[in-house]
């Protein structure tokens, strides 16, 4: 858990954990603090997303303070929030979340852990040491959950009230947020693709991860990466009105195509951290993507072919910044 665990130097953190719930819904929480912000520097935010993404419930929680405490010298930490709950990421990789406010409660335990693969635990490798204005790092790409949970007046299904959920844990630490970027991820299984990039340093950069059965793909700069628009290995395209991107990354030898789209009834927006506060409505999210992975393999002169396609429903879909035009306004997602 060493990215995982508190950098005291950033200006911001922000934890995420995405939990697949047995409804079909889900649920987004987030804990993030702006060392920096004089205004709304601690935020809780609880986001409950039903299959009619009309209907879902958010909360945002400006808290007094957050508390990054740590537990040992191996990288267990909690994230305490006084009058709000906790979430502490323990030294046998378990991980407990517990919060009780008066307008929503959620308690979990993990049992398991996924990491982002067997040769690096995060998406950046050898990149997470650079100085870097922005870091990204998947704690876990899926992971089992013990959970219950309450809404008070708000009806939820009998089977998202406790059970079994999946979640999907991960962080950023920067100085600020990117100027635009793209978020995706889904999991089924064995099989999963994490994707997280944009406007970084004056050039745009992506990091990727690929699973399935006896395969893992990576991409992360120097092929995931495009200055002044052009690139020999990547292009993508990010498209807010039909709400759909396209990526693809190629080395020498192995290329990658995902295209993701989701309806226009399905995204919920969300704040952002920055170094004078949190940005509201920055960033709109779906939960409800269709997601196609094509995967190439090539000899080093031979043509281009295709190994593998995959597809998944129910996937994530994020725009943020630039390529969010409703970003910082009251406009309306769907």
């Amino acid at each position: 858990m060493e990215h995982h665990a508190p950098h005291v130097a950033s200006v911001f953190e922000g934890y995420y954990s995405k939990f697949d719930l047995p409804s079909g819904a889900h649920l987004a929480l987030i804990v993030c603090q702006v060392k920096t912000a004089s205004v709304r520097p601690y935020m809780v935010s609880f986001n409950y997303v039903p299959r009619d993404a009309h209907k879902y419930f958010q909360r945002q929680v400006w808290a007094e303070r957050i508390d990054m405490v740590k537990f040992g010298e191996d990288n267990a930490f909690g994230l305490e929030i006084p009058g709000v709950g906790f979430a502490r990421w323990h030294a046998d990789s378990t991980t407990e979340y517990s919060f009780d406010h008066p307008d929503f409660s959620f308690h979990g335990r993990t049992t398991t852990r996924t990491p982002w693969s067997s040769v690096t635990e995060t998406p950046e490798s050898w990149l997470v040491n650079l100085p870097l204005p922005l870091h990204w790092h998947v704690n876990s790409l899926a992971s089992r959950c013990d959970f219950d949970m309450g809404i008070p007046g708000y009806t939820l299904p009998p089977e998202d009230r406790s059970g079994k959920a999946v979640v999907h844990d991960e962080k950023n630490w920067a100085h600020s947020f990117p100027s635009a970027h793209m978020w995706l991820q889904a999991h089924d299984g064995a099989r999963g693709l994490c994707c997280a990039g944009g406007q970084i340093l004056g050039m745009e950069a992506f990091l990727l991860g690929y699973r399935c059965e006896g395969l893992e793909i990576d991409f992360r700069p120097p092929f995931a990466t495009r200055i002044f628009g052009a690139s020999p290995f990547m292009s993508f395209k990010p498209d807010w009105e039909s709400r759909s991107f396209e990526l693809s990354v190629q080395s020498f030898r192995q290329k990658i195509i995902v295209k993701a789209e989701a309806p226009k009834g399905s995204f919920f927006p969300l704040s952002a951290p920055f170094p004078e506060s949190h940005r509201d409505n920055y960033l709109g999210q779906s939960f409800q993507a269709k997601m196609e992975v094509k995967i190439f393999k090539s000899t080093w002169l031979g043509p281009w072919q295709l190994v593998r396609t995959d597809v998944f429903e129910g996937a994530s879909l994020e725009f943020g910044g630039g390529y969010y035009p409703p970003r910082g306004t009251d406009q309306r997602l769907n």
